[in-house]
């Protein structure tokens, strides 16, 4: 690549937590997303993910004024903080309607409700000036395969899919897939379902994936594939960097803190794949330890970010040459070595 990228940084207010997990309460005082947004800027990230009711709380409950108000007021804010909204996501997991899936539900009503709510969050990112929406497709699976058709479930996803991108003709449509949790077994667990769904589209230039690095791990992939194959395609839309340990819940752990070699190969795909030329963020999806201390809690953002960065370097010093050398010779015994000699800094 002639010139390195310089990449963006973004997070969603969720990432500054108060700790609360399903076995406990909050361990940290509430800090109010108008306070969260000062804090990008100093830490280094100038993209803000949101969930459609992070921009408009209580979004059921609002009048289409209210919620148009709203959106821009969120707008100015950011506008303030030199801030960009990166993507704007519906939430279609938490209201009663999406107990049984959105999209795919067996519930007629629930399927207007998951309608219903997408058409709002479009507005929201068109009013916030965010060029796409995120569909991570939480509860678009099933507990048990007999509850739903899949073949239906499917082609009600394209059929929604088709729909936004008829009712906003210049939104971007991401799918962030992932395998489980917390549905049992997911519709769209993998890249490759994702854009499956995208070149069946009426536009697939428009939808794209977003690959988060333990969506992948959870679904016993590795993430820099599931990158790379999206970036074969140019279709990456973007990246939610963390860490998973093992096959367990969704951990969100810090970039790298489990698995630095994985990162390491997440960090050079992206490099060699040119992402972020043409402005895509580098997204951290990453949860602080519910041990930590303090009032906000930063800490696993900024050394996410410092990982990612020293990655960054590690991937630029990575000598390409040798590397293809040894891959023309199949001598990977030695690319592997000089890879971890490369990591540890050893000469």
């Amino acid at each position: 690549m002639p010139h390195p990228t310089t990449y963006r940084f973004s997070f969603g207010p969720w990432n500054i937590s108060e700790g609360a997990d399903p076995f406990g309460p909050e361990v940290r005082p509430v800090t109010p997303h108008e306070s969260k947004f000062a804090l990008y800027r100093p830490l280094g990230f100038e993209g803000v993910q949101f969930h459609d009711d992070d921009v408009v709380p209580d979004l059921d409950a609002q009048t289409p004024a209210q919620i148009a108000a709203k959106s821009v007021a969120v707008a100015q804010m950011l506008k303030n903080q030199g801030l960009t909204p990166e993507f704007v996501a519906p939430r279609l997991w938490f209201a009663p309607q999406t107990v049984d899936g959105g999209y795919t539900s067996n519930s007629a009503g629930d399927r207007q409700y998951a309608w219903d709510r997408t058409k709002k969050c479009l507005d929201i990112a068109k009013a916030v000036g965010s060029k796409a929406i995120v569909l991570w497709l939480a509860r678009e699976g099933s507990y048990i395969r007999e509850a739903k058709s899949a073949k239906l479930a499917y082609e009600r996803l394209l059929t929604a899919i088709n729909q936004m991108l008829d009712y906003d003709k210049s939104i971007e449509i991401w799918i962030e897939p992932k395998p489980n949790e917390p549905t049992d077994m997911a519709y769209v667990p993998t890249a490759g379902h994702a854009l499956a769904l995208a070149y069946a589209s009426q536009d697939h230039k428009r939808v794209k994936g977003l690959i988060e690095t333990a969506h992948a791990l959870l679904a016993n992939l590795d993430p820099s594939d599931e990158m790379a194959f999206c970036l074969a395609h140019d279709k990456l839309g973007s990246v939610h960097l963390n860490d998973q340990n093992g096959l367990k819940y969704d951990q969100d752990k810090n970039f790298g803190g489990a698995n630095l070699r994985a990162a390491f190969n997440q960090v050079l795909v992206l490099e060699d794949g040119g992402y972020g030329h043409r402005g895509e963020f580098i997204g951290l999806d990453v949860k602080t330890m519910r041990t930590q201390a303090g009032s906000p809690v930063t800490a696993h953002l900024k050394n996410s970010r410092e990982i990612f960065l020293l990655l960054v370097d590690k991937a630029r010093s990575y000598d390409r040459k040798l590397v293809q050398q040894l891959r023309d010779n199949r001598d990977y015994e030695a690319l592997e070595m000089y890879t971890i000699r490369h990591l540890l800094g050893a000469r």
